[in-house]
């Protein structure tokens, strides 16, 4: 554990904690000479981290035991479809895999590729599209109204959600296609009407993670009240402080911590009847969404205007809205591709709402299942970004 926790410091943190030491050492009249250090983070070190991290604990608990073959464990823990982002595996659910043969399967094939189709429609079509609104917003916030700058925050939730979510279809069609079986690790968060169901649903290999590995560990819900808001409150901050190394990413976990807290208290005075439940999703949905503002935004200076400019809504937004774009023609291709493919995907997040993607089309006919591929592939081929399309979010990470 100290080797492995001691890499991720070195490589993510280190110049974070220099820079922390040097404002405070500032603040109280000291000069520090400490060096940042201007090296390259390894790629996808967060997650192969807390893999080989969960394989070790759970040898010591002795839910697994060691596995005496060194290739399959290193394949383990670099197996190349979920290396860069994830999801994050548990020994116990991927090493077995490795140790036995492998048959082709028609229908394993086939689940693969429609992971994989929506991915990339989820993440060409949809997410790259946002990001090119989204990132001319967020590089120069200062230079557009409250409107516009609410419509990228929120544009920006289902970029990060549609950017990651198909990554993780697409990693895990990939590993379908030779045979392995990854967990599932998204379930249509954003239609889920509170935050500890939120967690449940969004980003479910590192939730779970941080649940079994630090959460249940501390005492979990087995202690005292005041207690067990210390133990949320510090595993999210942490969950924050996994995403990067700065204030913002801090204070982003920290405040969904600070949500479950205020829901656990909320819902003991406060129960909405059945037909009342959509006020849930939308107190999730606009509260969840305003939060990305902390995950964002470069720095803590650029949040602090950020949210203070939602104060400055103004209904003549549509000038700097089209302004964002290098003409008509650039708009209109931009709101079109939009237009065009959003209720695509609300309508299949509603219909995967209690499975997934791969497993709700099966279950259709062979005419409704075929006219799906087609559709989503010319959505690819005709709104997808093909050129200098922007990197998965999370491989920065």
């Amino acid at each position: 554990m100290l080797i492995n926790l001691g890499m991720l410091g070195f490589f993510k943190y280190y110049n974070f904690f220099v820079d922390s030491f040097a404002h405070l050492t500032r603040h109280f009249g000291f000069e520090s000479n400490m060096r940042v250090l201007h090296i390259i983070l390894p790629i996808g070190i967060s997650f192969y981290t807390f893999q080989s991290l969960s394989y070790s604990i759970d040898i010591y608990r002795g839910k697994i035991q060691p596995t005496n073959k060194f290739i399959s464990f290193m394949t383990f823990v670099s197996f190349f479809p979920q290396l860069v982002a994830g999801p994050i595996q548990r020994a116990s659910e991927l090493l077995p895999q490795f140790l036995k043969a492998r048959i082709f399967n028609r229908d394993h094939l086939a689940s693969g590729f429609r992971l994989i189709l929506y991915g990339l429609f989820k993440k060409m079509v949809i997410a790259d599209r946002l990001a090119y609104f989204v990132d001319r917003v967020y590089d120069s916030p200062q230079n557009y109204n409250g409107t516009v700058l609410l419509a990228a925050t929120f544009m920006f939730g289902f970029q990060i959600y549609c950017d990651f979510s198909g990554y993780s279809d697409i990693a895990i069609g990939s590993a379908r296609l030779l045979g392995f079986d990854l967990t599932q690790n998204f379930r249509t968060p954003y239609l889920t009407k509170s935050f500890r169901d939120f967690w449940r649903r969004w980003h479910i290999s590192l939730s779970t993670w941080f649940r079994d590995y630090i959460y249940i560990p501390l005492g979990g819900n087995r202690v005292s009240q005041s207690h067990w808001i210390l133990i949320i409150l510090l595993t999210f901050t942490i969950s924050g402080l996994w995403h990067g190394a700065a204030l913002t990413f801090i204070i982003w976990g920290f405040l969904h911590g600070f949500y479950l807290v205020c829901e656990h208290f909320v819902s003991k005075f406060i129960k909405l009847p059945r037909k009342f439940s959509w006020i849930g999703w939308i107190v999730t949905f606009v509260v969840i969404n305003l939060t990305w503002v902390f995950f964002r935004a470069h720095t803590f200076e650029q949040c602090t205007l950020i949210i203070s400019g939602f104060g400055n809504l103004n209904l003549d937004f549509i000038p700097k809205f089209s302004g964002l774009f290098a003409g008509n023609n650039e708009f209109r291709e931009f709101a079109i591709s939009i237009l065009a493919s959003f209720p695509i995907f609300v309508i299949i997040e509603i219909l995967i709402n209690q499975t997934d993607f791969s497993t709700m089309l099966n279950k259709r006919g062979t005419i409704l299942r075929w006219s799906a591929y087609l559709i989503l592939a010319a959505m690819i081929m005709i709104f997808g970004v093909l050129n200098a399309a922007p990197q998965f979010i999370y491989f920065q990470f």
